[in-house]
């Protein structure tokens, strides 16, 4: 048995995942993804990650502004869908799409639930300096991220671990497990697990005013910060007027004002502690080695950089 499936998704973490069932025995009757939106100061449009990947396959890709819209409401009707499986889609679920009868809704979605319920699971499991997270497929409610969980899947995060790797690994994982759960429902074996609310968190959308480094918090705080947030938006501090945003650093055992550079290192003080950048990447120029950019660019001892 094949179930027709309609898809919804927008970032690159949806790819594998996506990939996965259109390789499958299921059929894909329809991908929905965000609109296009215009990047930087050209105002470039720039196509989804998920409209890419099927612009490769000559394949259309729908994406209304809202799903509220009748038209859609009655063109999604008319593909009869077994089940809509959403992946980061970028848009809340209105209540008459939900409504539609004889059609399952899945979420695959980036943690343990109910931990970390909302926009940015991955980047907020990071920045919290959890041990783990996982990905969980659900069933979806009214409410954001509160449906039963089918099936959830473990992955161990370290003090090293970032944002991109973390994603592309929990895709991979969340590319299987979706395969996994189709199985489960078509042998009639699904079983799900209510979410405990006492135990919910919330993920929110990481603010343009988090990016920005704050040395009076502690090492490994500002460690998880720039972990979390790389490549994109990325963490950054201001040298001489200049906006520098680090990629890559790790904690040093050091004392000092925080805020000051105490070594030729380019070794920042911290509330507790300090860090030394490894990778950087100068406003409007190319990422760097912190010894490449010490060759090009000079720094002070005891300049401070709040």
């Amino acid at each position: 048995m094949s179930f027709k499936i309609i898809f919804m998704g927008t970032p690159e973490f949806a790819v594998p995942i996506l990939q996965s069932i259109f390789e499958s025995k299921h059929k894909i009757l329809e991908v929905y993804t965000q609109p296009p939106n215009k990047k930087n100061r050209g105002q470039k449009i720039q196509n989804s990650p998920i409209q890419i990947f099927f612009k490769k396959l000559n394949i259309s890709v729908r994406h209304p502004i809202s799903l509220k819209e009748k038209k859609e409401i009655d063109h999604i009707k008319k593909l009869k869908p077994d089940i809509i499986i959403v992946v980061a889609y970028g848009q809340i679920l209105p209540t008459n799409l939900l409504n539609l009868e004889n059609v399952l809704f899945i979420n695959v979605h980036a943690s343990l639930l109910p931990r970390w319920r909302g926009a940015a699971p991955i980047q907020r499991a990071i920045m919290n300096m959890d041990q783990e997270t996982g990905i969980s497929i659900m069933k979806i409610l009214p409410k954001l991220d509160t449906g039963p969980t089918l099936i959830q899947s473990k992955i161990k995060i370290t003090h090293e671990t970032n944002y991109k790797e973390l994603s592309n690994k929990m895709s991979k994982i969340g590319s299987s497990l979706i395969l996994d759960a189709l199985t489960l429902i078509e042998k009639d074996k699904a079983t799900y697990n209510e979410q405990n609310e006492s135990e919910a968190t919330y993920a929110n959308k990481i603010l343009k005013t988090e990016s920005k480094i704050k040395w009076d918090e502690n090492a490994d705080k500002i460690i998880a910060k720039i972990n979390a947030l790389f490549p994109n938006p990325g963490c950054w501090f201001e040298l001489n007027g200049t906006r520098i945003k680090i990629l890559k650093a790790k904690k040093v055992i050091n004392e000092g004002k925080p805020g000051t550079i105490i070594d030729d290192k380019f070794t920042i003080a911290c509330l507790n502690g300090a860090i030394q950048i490894l990778e950087l990447k100068k406003e409007g120029k190319k990422s760097m080695t912190v010894g490449e950019f010490l060759r090009g660019n000079q720094i002070k001892i005891g300049q401070n950089l709040n």
